[in-house]
């Protein structure tokens, strides 16, 4: 990958997209459209259709009619492993393409969209492929003359709602398993970044996957969302995003057929640095990545800082240091660390929350402001915000941007309150070179993902998923194909 490479794509034309429904491209049933503005420059670079509830259910009758016949679900598994494969290869053979249209899309650094969104998805994708031969049924402990046998069976109908942070990543967390255990699914990209996922959908049927099977519809939560959890016809619910959405989905979900309802929601993360770090300076790197890495648009960003109190300044000084150093600006320029902010809006919530700290006696030790406007994209400084206390708004509540909280502590019993302080549990982080303590810490945090002596980065082989108001439910390893495997037992008499 070469900046060449990378600028002769920034500019490609971008026809306006409709919904994937049936294998066919459709626009919306009221022929309404949506702008596409990229956080680059804030310029609308396409449209994409406006979802409508009719559209939704036209979706859904086409995934029903899909998995009732058995085109996906009754297909040999070495055929169906055969067609993700080469979805996969697809999806590589684009892999440049399909990070810098993701990146116009939704502003995460270009770096980071090969790794985490492209390279990813692929990975995940083939993780799933590979496996779906490998899931056995069980045969039960039963007496002589009765044989009890226990068969996996898809669910049916998936509906999955994804972000707008990473949505080839999110999207085929729940993509790869749902299709590999052999359901049909509708996927509802985030309207303000559907682009990449609507082309790697495409790919899918260039692979061979039946028309039906794989389905997209682009538009507002508060419409194709509604109606998909509303319908009487889907039978799981997937969906990574904010916690107000994810009760609304559980609401629906029980005044509708009772739907499943799988929900990876928001976080508040601690990230705890103890006295006896081995590597001060490498915390500090890693910390400050594990806040400030795509703009803080991560789900399990460690973004409250933990320190003990009597290091608290020398960790500070490179903390720092770190966030300083970042180079912030165009996303598709390799030299850039950081790219934008999603979106105006995105930006001027995350500002807000800098300002309501600093009224609530917080101080700004670096960054907290918008730079780059005359660009006309969304650019913040990494943020950190000193002298927060759990009584404050920006220690309670998920920003969603460059913005990190720090509070001191005076030993491991304190900071495991402080730790635990907060209605979120997806995530936390634990820096130590005391191996009992790292154990007791792991044992005793409320949160999904552990991480010891680094932050992030966990594969594919361990389940990603929340406590509390975080959700519930797991994507990622082998765990997350019980989401869409039903349990069905035959017992037999002999």
């Amino acid at each position: 990958m070469t900046q060449a490479e990378i600028d002769a794509l920034r500019s490609k034309l971008i026809v306006p997209q409709n919904h994937l429904i049936d294998g066919r491209n459709l626009p919306s049933e009221d022929g309404g459209v949506t702008d596409v503005i990229s956080p680059i420059n804030g310029q609308c670079i396409t449209t994409v259709a406006a979802g409508t509830s009719g559209d939704a259910a036209r979706a859904i009758q086409a995934s029903r009619a899909a998995f009732e016949d058995r085109r996906w679900a009754g297909m040999p598994p070495a055929e169906r492993k055969r067609i993700l494969f080469k979805w996969a290869d697809l999806i590589a053979a684009e892999s440049l393409e399909l990070a810098v249209l993701g990146v116009r899309d939704n502003g995460t650094e270009i770096a980071m969209a090969i790794k985490a969104e492209v390279g990813s998805a692929i990975g995940t994708l083939r993780y799933y492929a590979e496996a779906l031969d490998k899931i056995y049924g069980e045969i039960a402990p039963t007496g002589d003359t009765t044989l009890g046998l226990i068969h996996k069976a898809p669910v049916g109908v998936v509906a999955a709602i994804i972000p707008w942070n990473f949505p080839l990543m999110i999207g085929m967390w729940k993509l790869g398993p749902a299709l590999a255990a052999g359901n049909s699914v509708v996927i509802k990209p985030p309207e303000s970044a559907s682009l990449s996922m609507l082309r790697i959908c495409q790919l899918a049927h260039e692979a061979g996957l039946p028309p039906g099977v794989l389905n997209v519809v682009t538009g507002r939560g508060s419409v194709v969302g509604e109606a998909l959890a509303t319908s009487m016809e889907v039978d799981v619910m997937a969906f990574t995003g904010s916690g107000p959405v994810g009760r609304r989905l559980l609401e629906n979900a029980a005044r509708s057929n009772m739907k499943r309802c799988y929900l990876e929601l928001g976080g508040k993360s601690p990230n705890i640095i103890f006295e006896d770090t081995a590597d001060l300076a490498q915390a500090a790197r890693v910390s400050a990545g594990g806040i400030f890495r795509n703009s803080g648009q991560v789900c399990i960003a460690g973004s409250r800082l933990l320190v003990q109190e009597n290091i608290a300044e020398k960790f500070l000084v490179e903390m720092t240091a770190n966030a300083q150093a970042f180079q912030i600006g165009d996303p598709l320029a390799l030299t850039s660390h950081i790219g934008a902010v999603h979106s105006l809006s995105e930006l001027e919530a995350n500002l807000d929350f800098v300002a309501q700290a600093e009224d609530e006696g917080a101080a700004r030790r670096t960054g907290g402001a918008r730079i780059l406007a005359d660009t006309g994209g969304y650019y913040m400084q990494p943020t950190i915000m000193t002298g927060v206390k759990p009584s404050h708004a920006l220690f309670n509540n998920e920003v969603f941007g460059p913005v990190l909280a720090v509070t001191t502590f005076k030993d491991e019993e304190e900071a495991l309150k402080l730790a635990n302080a907060t209605v979120y549990g997806l995530a936390a982080g634990v820096w130590t070179s005391n191996l009992s303590r790292a154990h007791r810490m792991v044992a005793g945090l409320r949160a999904g993902v552990v991480h010891v002596n680094t932050y992030g980065g966990a594969d594919m082989t361990v389940p990603l998923g929340g406590v509390k108001q975080s959700g519930n439910g797991q994507d990622k390893s082998l765990h997350a194909l019980d989401k869409y495997y039903d349990l069905k037992t035959a017992w037999i008499q002999l």
